[in-house]
């Protein structure tokens, strides 16, 4: 049976379980997420679009072909039309009926009940009306202190950090962080989430004495996890370790 790979010496590092666990069941599905929460992950991560007739769902492609096999945009077709479609399993078949986009209703369900924080990544830019629906699904399961929303887009997060100034949020950026980033990451007091290999021991020193903890995306060698570890870091994505 194909199980994660461990990792020792964590130095109190949190691991995070990026798309469910996606490294044994197909990403961003029950399956994953459910796999994941069996496990020792402090939290579990998923990425979040709405389609055409606003239900949230869970994806991180904005196409579906590389999931199904199906050329449709997520955000261009209904949820009845989306839930119908079978996904791909890790082999390429689709005998599975349980892999099927999930909603952001059964990723906190699942979340919840097995004690688990939610990282919800927001895709794009959503509206002021599309956060408060989120932030509204998310009350509903009064998971507001368990959750955790991350983007791309300082914006979706500047609206969140307004309206809940003690909800945790990361600002993902692809690159080394501009001036004008970290002026808003300390203003809102936000936390950052970038890729793994741009981080160096000082790096993380400097940021840890402005008060800003740090992630990194996404760690399936044990050599980089340890090597982060090492250094400090507070939150690891990754696929497969544990």
């Amino acid at each position: 049976m194909k199980d994660t790979i461990k990792v020792k010496n964590r130095n109190g590092t949190l691991m995070v379980a990026h798309r469910g666990l996606s490294g044994i069941e197909r990403e961003n599905t029950n399956a994953a997420f459910i796999a994941a929460a069996n496990r020792s992950y402090y939290a579990i991560e998923t990425d979040v679009h709405k389609t055409v007739d606003g239900k949230f769902v869970l994806a991180h492609d904005f196409n579906l072909f590389r999931y199904s096999g199906d050329d449709i945009d997520v955000e261009k077709v209904t949820f009845e039309t989306m839930s119908q479609m079978r996904l791909k399993d890790k082999d390429g078949t689709k005998a599975r009926s349980d892999l099927r986009i999930s909603t952001i209703e059964e990723f906190l369900s699942i979340c919840k009940r097995y004690g688990k924080v939610a990282i919800l990544e927001l895709k794009g830019s959503f509206s002021t009306e599309d956060l408060e629906k989120v932030c509204e699904v998310v009350e509903l399961f009064d998971y507001m202190e368990k959750t955790i929303f991350s983007s791309f887009d300082v914006d979706n997060l500047i609206y969140i950090k307004e309206k809940y100034p003690e909800q945790e949020v990361q600002l993902a950026i692809w690159k080394k962080i501009r001036a004008s980033e970290l002026e808003i990451v300390e203003k809102y007091k936000m936390q950052l989430n970038t890729k793994y290999d741009i981080y160096t021991k000082e790096m993380i020193q400097m940021f840890h004495e402005k008060g800003i903890k740090l992630a990194a995306w996404t760690v399936d060698e044990p050599e980089d996890a340890e090597r982060l570890m090492e250094y400090g870091i507070d939150y690891i994505y990754t696929n497969i370790l544990e």
